[in-house]
Formats: structure tokens, sequence, C-alpha cells
């Protein structure tokens, strides 16, 4: 049996039962996690300059 995704699993859950209010919710920590990645590379400088 294949394994899969914390990600696909979680969009499997919010598609079968109906629960599209967490869309929003998990997009904000994706991008909160991606800003947090960036944040220790060579693009810290360009994100500082947005905020």
């Amino acid at each position: 049996m294949r394994r899969r995704s914390f990600l696909t699993e979680l969009f499997d859950y919010v598609r079968a039962n109906k629960a599209w209010m967490l869309a929003p919710i998990i997009v904000m920590l994706l991008l909160a996690g991606a800003l947090i990645i960036l944040g220790g590379t060579q693009a810290a400088p360009l994100i500082y300059t947005l905020f």
C-alpha cells in the first residue's frame, strides 16, 4: 500500500466532509511556513522590504 502525504490526506478530508471553512486556515498556514523558510534564505532582504 502506498503511503499518502499529509497534505493529500488533509485535502481528501476537507473534500469528503465538506469542511471548506478549513481551506483559508490551511492556506494561511502554508503561506506562513513559506515565509519562515524563505526568511532564512537569500530572499530574506526582499521579504523584509515588502513588510
